[in-house]
């Protein structure tokens, strides 16, 4: 049994274990393959984060679902490549827009050069998966334009912030749900699909990635939080810094609509405030770690998980279906 991908995910069976380390290690060379330019610096922007590493999810979710068909099918490594490649050049612009300057333990892009350095370097890894995509047919590139519509929905949405009467809670999963969910249906649909597994294989793993990436996403406001040492490599309490309204946040203002407890009013109070001091900021991820808000929040990520965990009941029982449930499991371990 060894440790692979996010998380420290352990793949019981030694054949799994082969097929899904041969294909992280063909899709880590494909990355760097696609990330090099003519121009040396565009190599150097590019290839900055890559170099950097990261969980490499969604490739490793491609390689699980490609499980359920043919896994030495020749589109998998390809699309796996496309996913990550989307996924890094949507870190490059959502640091511009928070103005983050530590990315995966490293400075980020945007701090090293300067934001129009990250936002173009963005463009270039979004135009190098468009060429890769190019190749592996029209209904994949279909599927990655939609995901991307989403995507890009999504965020659009979390800057608008629910319309008068949604209730803040529904927008915000519905915001993750595109921002994130959609990008991690990508992967473990490009999987099956690539394998040639059914159509109905194919429906369930998106149905599951979906799902996942909502847990996954929703484990990280918990960690932003409740970490000291944040599994993304950014500073705890970056998004209460920047006054990101995650759902800790979310449920905190929804007790205080509920209760209107005078000591919740008080810490909503100190995170709508300015918390560029870091004292300040100290304060406030202090207090909100001991606040029933953030084990509610706890709560969210783990129904999530349990949900995309149920998912996998309609597939075959195989080592890939372990696999994929594991990770569910390790989502909640995440956040306690």
């Amino acid at each position: 049994m060894t440790v692979v991908g996010p998380f420290g995910l352990s793949v019981r069976d030694q054949a799994l274990e082969a097929d899904v380390q041969a294909g992280l290690t063909a899709v880590e060379e494909g990355l760097l393959d696609a990330t090099k330019s003519g121009v040396p610096f565009i190599t150097e922007a590019a290839q900055h984060l890559v170099l950097a590493g990261g969980k490499r999810f969604r490739p490793l979710l491609v390689m699980l679902a490609a499980q359920f068909g043919d896994p030495e099918a020749p589109g998998i490594v390809p699309s796996a490549v496309v996913v990550e490649l989307t996924h890094l050049a949507t870190l490059y612009h959502d640091d511009v827009m928070d103005e983050a300057t530590v990315r995966r333990g490293v400075e980020s892009a945007n701090a090293r050069w300067d934001n129009s350095v990250a936002v173009l370097t963005g463009d270039f890894l979004f135009s190098r998966a468009s060429q890769i995509l190019a190749g592996l047919g029209p209904e994949a590139v279909r599927i990655q334009a939609e995901a991307f519509e989403r995507l890009v929905t999504g965020q659009i949405l979390e800057t608008a912030g629910p319309r008068d009467g949604r209730d803040p809670v529904d927008h915000y999963l519905d915001v993750l749900s595109g921002k994130t969910g959609s990008l991690v249906a990508v992967a473990t649909r490009y999987g099956a699909m690539m394998s040639g597994a059914g159509d109905e294989v194919v429906e369930v793993l998106a149905q599951y990635g979906e799902r996942l990436g909502v847990a996954f996403q929703l484990a990280d406001d918990v960690l932003d939080i409740a970490s000291d040492s944040y599994e993304s490599g950014k500073t705890p309490g970056t998004d209460l810094r920047e006054g990101i309204a995650t759902l800790p946040v979310l449920r905190l203002r929804e007790r205080i609509a509920r209760l209107g407890l005078a000591e919740d009013v008080a810490l909503d109070t100190l995170l709508r405030g300015d918390l560029s001091d870091d004292a300040r900021l100290a304060d406030a991820v202090a207090r909100m770690r001991v606040h029933p808000a953030l084990a509610q929040a706890r709560e969210d990520t783990a129904r999530y998980a349990h949900d995309a965990r149920a998912t996998l009941q309609a597939l075959p029982d195989t080592p890939a279906r372990t696999s994929l449930a594991d990770l569910c499991d390790a989502v909640v371990h995440r956040v306690g």
